[in-house]
């Protein structure tokens, strides 16, 4: 049996992640897949079409077998970061091989690229270029001076997957699947396109049944971004010394605060506050981050606790099977900054969501595939 591990947000779970897992299956017909999946608020700052637990019943239904919590500590921050917590949690459970979607489809392409960002002298020219305003991922290709387009989320993803592997010398096999849409495409109509387009065309008020199985569409939420905004302004003009929240950086907290009494919706924030060292997704992580109360020094490092957020049969006997290796780890520590995060998250999603994620928090039980 082939254990293999899987990292999604699923905002929303739509037709292309049914390819991905079809793609598995084909591969290994024998295998046992674990899924690392990130909750309400998500690695560019955007918030969660699907509660969590819808996504929890979505993926079980969909023949996951085990499904672990991403903490929304590390699942709203840097692709490295986030990469680095959810391979560490896919370790945990002896996964075998990663398995992600690709642009590039070029796995040993992008393993030289990650060996590459760890000698220091790339790391430096990397910061330089950043510091003229060039964008991470121009930045990067200048450094390693290559020609190749990695310019998409997705395979600068798989760069921070081969470099959390490598440095930390789990033995876990990196797998690509070529990715049959592109992120930043917010146009096509085909029957398979990106998350990203989907949400596009939810804005435009368009339709995207097309696009997303028909058991998925019931479970969307709305997402208010007026509430989101009038909670984040509140936020920033009321709470002192800005500077203490994570990735709030370089004195931007003034920026912040003006940009916030001049503008009238989240869109004119963001577009009076960037600049072009902030991208948009930086700003929006920041945002999460402010409207969460993540100061710097609650950035912490260590994984406090794993929650296991569902399973199936063939998951519940294989964590069975891992009993003793995991009895500490799964035990929940609720005095952690950790599951306060997760816990505050939870209420400040419902207000904006108009849901009721925080009872399914407190409950505090896997979902069982029946």
């Amino acid at each position: 049996m082939e254990i293999i591990g899987i990292i999604c947000e699923y905002n929303p779970f739509h037709n292309g992640h049914i390819y991905h897992l079809k793609k598995i299956k084909e591969m290994y017909p024998d295998a046992f897949l674990v899924l690392v999946l990130n909750g309400y608020f998500l690695e560019r700052g955007e918030i969660s079409l699907l509660t969590k637990e819808d996504k929890v019943k979505i993926a079980l239904y969909y023949g996951i077998d085990l499904i672990i919590e991403l903490p929304v500590l590390y699942g709203t921050q840097s692709a490295d970061i986030f990469a680095q917590k959810a391979v560490e949690l896919l370790n945990y459970f002896h996964v075998q091989k990663l398995i992600f979607g690709s642009e590039l489809n070029a796995i040993e392409e992008l393993k030289k690229i990650a060996l590459k960002i760890e000698d220091s002298h790339y790391q430096k020219s990397v910061k330089e270029y950043l510091k003229q305003g060039i964008n991470y991922p121009t930045a990067l290709a200048k450094a390693i001076d290559t020609t190749l387009n990695f310019n998409n989320p997705n395979d600068l993803l798989a760069i921070s997957y081969l470099k959390a592997i490598r440095q930390n010398h789990f033995l876990i096999d990196p797998i690509s699947v070529k990715r049959t849409s592109v992120y930043h495409d917010l146009e096509s109509t085909d029957s398979i396109i990106s998350a990203s387009n989907i949400r596009h065309k939810l804005k435009k008020e368009e339709d995207i049944t097309p696009y997303l199985p028909k058991n998925v569409i019931p479970y969307l939420k709305e997402y208010k971004e007026e509430i989101y905004f009038k909670l984040l302004k509140v936020k920033i003009l009321t709470t002192p010394n800005l500077e203490n929240f994570l990735t709030v950086d370089e004195g931007i907290e003034n920026r912040l605060v003006e940009g916030m009494k001049k503008s009238n919706s989240y869109k004119e924030f963001l577009q009076y506050v960037k600049t072009k060292r902030y991208t948009y997704n930086k700003l929006n992580r920041m945002c999460i981050h402010i409207l969460l109360g993540i100061k710097k020094q609650e950035n912490v490092h260590e994984l406090s606790y794993i929650k296991i957020l569902g399973f199936n049969e063939k998951g519940q006997n294989y964590i069975k099977s891992l009993k003793k290796e995991l009895a500490s780890l799964t035990k929940i520590k609720k005095d952690s900054i950790q599951y306060q995060t997760e816990m505050k998250a939870s209420l400040i999603y419902d207000l904006i969501m108009n849901t009721n994620t925080y009872s399914f928090e407190i409950q505090n039980k896997p979902i069982k595939k029946l």
